[in-house]
C-alpha cells in the first residue's frame, strides 16, 4: 500500500479558506515563479517548488476530499484535477443526480471506507487526503503517514482550519523538508506512530 499524505496550503495561522471558502492568497505562490508544474503552463512555481513538488505530484494515485470541495468546485466538471487518477469523496449522500458513473470519482461513506478504497485504487502509489475537516478526521483516526503544508506567508485571522476540527494531540516527527520557495515555504512531516 502506498502512504497515506495530508496536504494543502496554508495560511501561517492554520487556514486553507477564508470564512467564505476562498482561498485568497493562499495559492499566489503557485504562479510566483517561471517553471510551469504541469502541462497546462497554468500553474507556474519557483524551480525549487517544482523540484519539490513535481516528484510528489507524479506520485499520487488517488485524492480524498469532502463532498463539500467537491460541491465548490463543481466536481471538477468529472475530471480529476492536476492528473490525478480518481477521487474518492467522503459523503454520507449519493452522487449528485446525473452524475456520470464512468467518471473516476467514488463515493464512500466515512472517512475508513474512504481511505480503504483509496488504497485500492491507488496500490503503491500515494494517497493524498486534502486538508481540511476530512484530513483532520483521517489523522485523527490514525490513517495518516505524513503532513506536507505549503505554508504561505498570510494571516487569514479565521476561516477553514488545516486540520479540521480536530480536538486531540497529534505527534508529528521534526521536519524531514523545511523548503523556502517564492511565496511559499514548503514542510513536511512523518506522522509519530
Amino acid at each position: 500500500m502506498g502512504r497515506v499524505v495530508m496536504y494543502g496550503s496554508v495560511s501561517v495561522d492554520g487556514f486553507v479558506a477564508d470564512d467564505n471558502d476562498q482561498p485568497g492568497p493562499l495559492f499566489e505562490w503557485l504562479s510566483s515563479g517561471d517553471v510551469p508544474l504541469d502541462d497546462s503552463g497554468a500553474v507556474k512555481v519557483s524551480q525549487t517548488s517544482y523540484d519539490y513538488l513535481r516528484p510528489y505530484w507524479d506520485e499520487i494515485g488517488v485524492t480524498i476530499c469532502g463532498r463539500h470541495v467537491f460541491d465548490l468546485t463543481d466536481g471538477w466538471d468529472g475530471q480529476p484535477p492536476s492528473g490525478i487518477d480518481h477521487v474518492v469523496v467522503v459523503t454520507h449522500r449519493p452522487a449528485p443526480e446525473g452524475w456520470d458513473p464512468a467518471a473516476p470519482f467514488h463515493f464512500a461513506d466515512g472517512i475508513e471506507a474512504a481511505v480503504t478504497r483509496a488504497q485500492q485504487l491507488a496500490g503503491d502509489r500515494t494517497v493524498e487526503v486534502a486538508a481540511g475537516d476530512v484530513g483532520g478526521q483521517v489523522l485523527a483516526a490514525g490513517l495518516v503517514d505524513e503532513v506536507r503544508m505549503d505554508v504561505v506567508p498570510v494571516v487569514l485571522g479565521s476561516g477553514r482550519r488545516y486540520f479540521g476540527s480536530v480536538d486531540a494531540q497529534h505527534l508529528l516527527e521534526d521536519p524531514d523538508v523545511v523548503l523556502p520557495g517564492n511565496r511559499v515555504l514548503h514542510l513536511r512531516y512523518r506522522v509519530r506512530r
